[in-house]
C-alpha cells in the first residue's frame, strides 16, 4: 500500500508538520522502538529501518576501507578551518558514497570529538582538536559544516558531537567525576560545544561516560539548561554505547533500569545506545517506566520528535529533492580526496626546532638514512577507516631518491625465545590468506584469526622483532626476509616484516595479526622476571604463555623463557646512521597500545626503546632529525637540546609519509602549529589527570606559569615573517574591536604563516589567562609580498564568568590585544581602556552564597545537589576542605555608627555518615564569625538547615573563608539579620 499521499510524504509542508503528522500515526509501541540505536522498520507507512552512529571521525570508519585523513589532533594543528571544512565534506560525501552498496554505513555520524586537550596524558589525546576552547570550537564548526553540507534545508550527514561533558580520562571512566567549578564549566568546556551548535552545523551530541560533579553526563540537566537553550534546531542526544546500562550496573546512581532509563530521558536522551543490536531490553525498560508512572507518553513523543526532524533533514522521506541522494561510487576514493589527504597531512606538520639542518638538499648523490619503529609504517586508530592505499615515509622517500640512496633499519631488537627444556619458539611457514575488512557496526565484537597453525617448539629458532613500546608492553613479530622490492605504492595489505603474535579466542598463539588493534589488544606481552628467565605475560587474557604439546598456548601457569637477543635495534640504527649524510629517525606510538580509548598514560616520557635510537642515531651522525608521529606530546628536552631538527605530527593517514618527504625536502614549508602545550616533564602536569581545575590546577597554556617545551601554538617554517602597525578600534555600538596589523614574507620561500591573536586583562580582580586565543588566520604568502590581517572581535572575548554575580562579563580596565606566531612568540602588542562602573562586591546578605561559586578552594570536591539538578560542595572525613568567597558586602554601618548586629547564617548541608561535622566561618583577616555543627541527616540529598547565630556580622566587604570538617555536603549559605 502506497502512502505517498499522507501529509508526512507532502514535500512542500514544513518539516515540523510533517514530523507531528507521522508522529500521530506511529503507536506507542513503534514509537518505544524507535528510541533504541536500531530502530525498526514500518512497512505500514513506509519506514525503513534507521540506526544512530555512524563513526566518522577522519574518515568513514568501522566499516572497511575508505580515505584516512590525519588525526583529528593533527587537523587541529593545521589550524586551518576551510581545509578541515573540505575534510569533512569529504568524508560526508563518502558516506553517502558507501551507503550506495552497504546500508549498514550510517548518516547520523558521532563526530567531531570536541573534548578539550586539557592533560595530554589523556589516552584519547588523538581524538580532539585542541586544549583551547576557541581553536577547538571553529575547528569542529569547520568539519562538522563539511558534513552536514550547505543546503538550506537537507543534511548531507548529520553530526553528533562528542563527548558531553567535561570528559579526559578513561581509567574508570564510567564511575569517575569530574569536579568543574562554574567558571571552568562555562569558559572552558562548554565553549567547544556551544560553538558548532550556535553555527547550525550540528545536529546534537553525546554525553559522555563519566560523570560531572556527581551527575552522570546522561542525566545531566545541562542537556536543557545549556545544549538545548543555544539554537531554536530539535537537536538529538545520543547516548553512549553502554552508558544507558551504567546508571545502574556500574554507577550505582538508580536502583532500578526503569528508573534509570526515565530519568535520562527526561534529561534529555532521545536514542539509546545499548545491548548493540538487541532494542529489546531498552525497550521492556521504557514500557516499565511507564507502567510505573515515570514518564509518561509525551516524553516518548518528545525524544521521538527530534529523531524523525533528523530523518527528515536526511532527505530520507524526499529522495527527489535530496540534493546528496545521488552522490555513489564514482565519489568515493577520488582524485580530489587522495589530493585532500595529501593536503591535510602537510599542513598537520609542525617544525619544532631547526637549527639549519631542514630543508634537506637533493643533490642527485647524498644518501639519507630512514630509521625507526615508524619509519616504514602508518598507524591506524580505534577510529580510523582501513587502508585503501597508503605510503610510509621509506616509500616516499624511495620514489624521491631512489633505492640505492635511501637506508632503512626499523630499529627492533631481533631476539629468539628458548624455553625452559632447551627446544626454541618457531613460527610455522603457512600460506597466509589476506582478509576482506567488510567492517563492523562495533569492531570491538571481533575475534582473531583461528585459520592458521599455533606458533610452537622446536629445534630450530625463529626469529622475533622485538619492539618496547614503554610501560613494559611488547610486541613480537615473526620477521620475514627482506624482499628484493618494496611493498607496492599504496598497497592496503599487510606490512613488510611478518606478522605479529597474537591470542585468538580459543586461546593459541599465532602469527596472525597485520598490526596491533582491537578493542581489547591481543598483541602485547609483558616480560615477567622468573629466575635467571622471564614469563612471557598476554596482556589481553591477563594469563602467561605456556608450551602445550600442540603449541603455545595461555594458561594460568607460565612456561619460563630465556630471550637471547640476536641484534640489538641501536645497533642496526647506528649503522644505517653511519653510512648515510643526513638520519632521519622517526618514533612515536601505537594509538592502540598505552594511550588509547580506555587506557590513559602515565607519562609523557618518549618509551626508553626509542629514546635509545635517537640517541645512537645521533651519536653515529651529527646530521640527525627526529620526527615523532604520535597521537600526544612527549617531554623530549634533551633531544630538543642536542639534535638539529625536530618536527611533530599526529598520525597522518594514507598520505603520511608522502607529506613527511615533502616538508622534509622543503617541497612544502611546514606551517602546523601546536594545538596543545608540550611541557617539559611530568612535574609540570597537575598531580592527578583528574585534576579538571584547570584554574587551581595551572593547566594548559592559559593558566601554565612555567616554561614549556614547546608553547601552545608554536610551529616554525623555512620562510621567516614581519609583524607590524597593530592597531585598534572600538566600536561601542556594535561591542565589537577591530584589531588590524600588517605582516611580510621577510624570507625567500612561499609560505604559510598562522596568524595569532591573544588578550590579556592587565590587571584582573580574579585568576584570569596569562594570555587567551581571540582569532586567528592561516594565510600564505610569496616571498616579500604584504598582507594586512583584520580581525573583529566581539568585546565578550575579553569577559569571564562572574560567580559572585552569576553572569558573564567583561570588566572595566586595561587589556592587552597580542598578535604574534605562537602563544609566547608575541611580535605587536596594543592596549585597550575599557570604561565604566567598577564591579560590585558579592550581595551576600541579598543573594546569599551558592557553595560552588566559590573563588579559590583546597580538599572539595563538587557534587550533585540532588539527582536532577544543582551543585553542592563536599568535604572528606580526613583532610578539611576549605572555600574562599572574595568581596562579599555585609553592609555598612548606619549614620550612628553602628553595624548591622547580630544576625544568623543558614546552611543548606548534608551529611550521609553518623555523627556531627562543623563549617567554621573566618574572614580573611582569620577574625572567627561562627561554628555550625551539621549533624547526620541520613543520607547525601537529606538536606537540613542549619542555623548558627552571629553575634555581630562585619561591616563592609570582606573575604569569607570556610572550613569544612568531617565528611559533609554544603549546598548554601544565607544571612539573616
Amino acid at each position: 500500500m502506497t502512502t505517498d499521499h499522507l501529509p508526512f510524504r507532502v514535500e512542500a509542508q514544513p518539516v515540523s508538520q510533517r514530523v507531528d503528522d507521522l508522529l500521530a500515526r506511529l503507536t506507542l509501541d513503534e514509537r518505544i522502538a524507535m528510541l533504541h540505536q536500531f530502530a525498526p522498520a514500518v512497512p505500514r507507512l513506509g519506514l525503513a529501518a534507521f540506526r544512530t552512529g555512524q563513526e566518522a571521525l577522519h574518515g568513514v570508519a568501522w566499516m572497511g576501507p575508505a580515505t584516512v585523513f590525519p588525526q583529528a589532533v593533527g587537523l587541529g594543528a593545521t589550524w586551518n578551518e576551510d581545509l578541515v571544512r573540505r575534510v569533512g565534506e569529504a568524508v560526508g560525501t563518502e558516506v553517502r558514497a558507501m551507503r550506495k552498496w552497504n546500508e549498514r554505513v550510517g548518516l547520523n555520524v558521532w563526530a567531531p570529538t570536541v573534548n578539550l586537550l586539557r592533560d595530554p596524558r589523556w589516552g584519547r589525546n588523538e581524538e580532539g582538536y585542541s586544549e583551547d576552547p576557541r581553536l577547538t570550537a571553529s575547528i569542529a564548526t569547520a568539519y562538522t559544516r563539511g558534513l552536514r553540507g550547505d543546503h538550506p534545508t537537507y543534511w548531507r550527514t548529520a553530526p553528533v558531537l562528542k563527548h558531553w561533558l567535561a570528559h579526559n580520562n578513561e581509567t574508570e571512566r564510567d564511575t569517575t567525576s569530574s569536579s568543574v567549578r562554574p567558571r571552568v564549566l562555562r569558559e572552558y568546556d562548554l565553549e567547544a560545544f556551544r560553538g558548532p551548535i550556535e553555527a547550525g552545523t550540528a545536529i546534537g551530541v553525546m554525553p559522555a561516560y563519566n560523570l560531572v560533579n556527581g551527575r552522570p553526563n546522561h542525566v545531566s540537566p545541562l542537556l536543557r539548561e545549556q545544549l538545548r537553550a543555544w539554537t531554536d534546531q530539535e537537536l538529538v542526544v545520543c547516548s553512549d554505547a553502554g552508558a544507558p546500562s551504567n546508571l545502574v550496573n556500574s554507577e550505582h546512581y538508580y536502583d532500578t533500569h526503569e528508573e534509570a532509563t526515565a530519568a535520562a530521558l527526561r534529561a534529555g536522551v532521545d536514542s539509546f545506545t545499548d545491548h548493540d543490536q538487541d532494542s529489546s531490553q531498552i525497550i521492556a525498560r521504557l514500557h516499565g517506566a511507564l507502567d510505573r508512572g515515570l514518564i509518561d507518553e509525551s516524553d516518548i513523543d518528545t525524544a521521538v520528535r527530534r529523531l524523525l526532524t533528523m530523518r527528515f533533514l536526511l532527505g530520507e522521506f524526499d529522495p527527489d529533492q535530496d540534493p546528496y541522494a545521488g552522490i555513489g561510487e564514482e565519489s568515493f576514493d577520488t582524485p580530489g580526496h587522495r589530493a585532500l589527504a595529501q593536503e591535510s597531512a602537510e599542513q598537520a606538520v609542525v617544525l619544532l626546532k631547526n637549527d639549519g639542518l631542514l630543508p634537506l638538499a637533493d643533490d642527485g648523490e647524498n644518501t639519507v638514512a630512514v630509521v625507526g619503529l615508524l619509519a616504514d609504517d602508518l598507524k591506524l586508530d580505534w577510529y580510523s577507516g582501513s587502508f585503501i592505499r597508503r605510503t610510509t615515509l621509506r616509500e616516499a622517500l624511495v620514489e624521491r631518491l631512489g633505492a640505492d640512496r635511501v637506508i632503512y633499519a626499523e630499529g627492533s631488537d631481533t631476539v629468539r625465545l628458548r624455553a625452559a627444556d632447551g627446544s626454541w619458539v618457531q613460527v610455522p611457514e603457512s600460506a597466509v590468506a589476506e582478509q576482506q575488512d567488510e567492517g563492523s557496526f562495533n569492531p570491538a565484537n571481533a575475534t582473531g584469526r583461528t585459520d592458521l597453525p599455533p606458533v610452537t617448539t622446536g629445534d630450530t629458532p625463529t626469529d622475533l622483532a622485538l619492539i618496547d613500546w614503554g610501560g613494559g608492553a611488547l610486541t613480537l613479530r615473526a620477521i620475514e626476509k627482506e624482499r628484493e622490492a618494496l611493498p607496492q605504492k599504496g598497497g592496503g595489505g599487510r606490512r613488510v616484516g611478518g606478522l605479529y603474535l597474537t591470542v585468538a579466542g580459543d586461546g593459541y598463539v599465532r602469527a596472525a595479526a597485520d598490526r596491533p588493534g582491537g578493542w581489547i589488544v591481543q598483541e602485547t606481552f609483558t616480560l615477567e622476571s622468573h629466575g635467571e628467565s622471564h614469563l612471557l605475560k598476554h596482556t589481553g587474557s591477563g594469563q602467561y604463555i605456556s608450551v602445550a604439546a600442540d603449541g603455545l598456548k595461555v594458561a594460568a601457569q607460565g612456561t619460563p623463557f630465556s630471550v637471547e637477543v640476536v641484534r640489538r635495534g641501536e645497533d642496526a640504527v647506528a649503522e644505517a646512521a653511519r653510512r648515510a649524510g643526513t638520519v632521519i629517525v622517526v618514533a612515536g606510538n601505537d594509538a592502540h597500545i598505552n594511550g588509547r580509548e580506555t587506557e590513559d598514560r602515565t607519562t609523557l616520557a618518549l618509551p626508553p626503546h626509542q629514546d635509545r635510537l635517537w640517541r645512537a642515531a645521533h651519536a653515529a651522525n651529527p646530521r640527525t632529525a627526529l620526527v615523532l608521529s604520535a597521537a600526544y606530546p612527549y617531554a623530549v628536552p634533551e633531544a630538543d637540546d642536542r639534535l638539529p631538527a625536530l618536527l611533530w605530527t599526529a598520525h597522518g593517514g594514507q598520505a603520511g609519509g608522502t607529506a613527511l618527504a615533502r616538508v622534509l625536502y622543503g617541497a612544502v614549508s611546514p606551517a602546523g602549529r601546536l594545538p596543545q602545550t608540550w611541557y617539559a616533564s611530568d612535574a609540570d602536569l597537575p598531580n592527578q589527570l583528574l585534576d579538571y581545575d584547570i584554574i587551581s590546577a595551572g593547566a594548559t597554556y592559559l593558566y601554565f606559569r612555567g616554561t614549556p617545551l614547546y608553547p601552545f601554538g608554536h610551529g616554525l617554517s623555512y620562510a621567516s615573517f614581519s609583524y607590524r602597525d597593530l592597531t585598534l578600534t572600538q566600536d561601542p555600538d556594535a561591542a565589537t574591536l577591530i584589531a588590524s596589523f600588517t605582516i611580510t614574507n621577510t624570507g625567500d620561500v612561499a609560505a604559510d604563516e598562522v596568524v595569532q591573536l591573544y588578550t590579556r586583562e592587565s590587571d584582573p580582580r580574579v585568576t584570569r589567562p596569562g594570555r587567551q586565543l581571540a582569532a586567528y588566520r592561516r594565510l600564505r604568502l610569496d616571498p616579500g609580498l604584504s598582507e594586512t590581517v583584520t580581525f573583529t572581535l566581539p568585546l565578550h572575548v575579553l569577559g569571564f564568568w562572574d560567580v559572585a554575580h552569576g553572569h558573564w562579563t567583561v570588566d572595566p580596565g586595561t587589556y592587552e590585544i597580542l598578535a604574534g606566531a605562537s602563544s609566547t612568540d608575541i611580535r605587536l602588542t596594543a592596549t585597550l581602556k575599557l570604561d565604566g562602573e567598577p564591579p560590585a562586591p558579592r550581595p551576600v546578605l541579598v543573594r546569599g552564597l551558592e557553595a560552588a561559586d566559590f573563588d579559590a578552594q583546597t580538599a572539595t570536591t563538587l557534587v550533585d545537589r540532588t539527582k536532577v539538578r544543582g551543585d553542592a560542595v563536599a568535604s572528606g572525613a580526613d583532610t578539611p576542605g576549605r572555600l574562599v568567597f572574595r568581596t562579599c558586602d555585609f553592609g555598612a554601618r548606619d549614620t550612628a555608627g553602628t553595624s548591622t548586629g547580630s544576625a544568623s547564617v543558614i546552611l543548606d548541608a548534608a551529611r550521609a555518615e553518623p555523627g556531627e561535622a562543623t563549617v567554621e566561618l573566618h574572614l580573611g583577616d582569620g577574625t572567627h564569625l561562627a561554628t555550625a555543627r551539621v549533624p547526620s541527616t541520613g543520607g547525601p540529598y537529606a538536606y537540613t538547615a542549619v542555623r548558627v547565630a552571629v553575634p555581630e556580622l562585619p561591616d563592609g566587604v570582606h573575604d569569607l573563608h570556610i572550613t569544612l570538617r568531617g565528611a559533609l555536603r554544603l549546598a548554601r549559605l544565607s544571612f539573616s539579620g
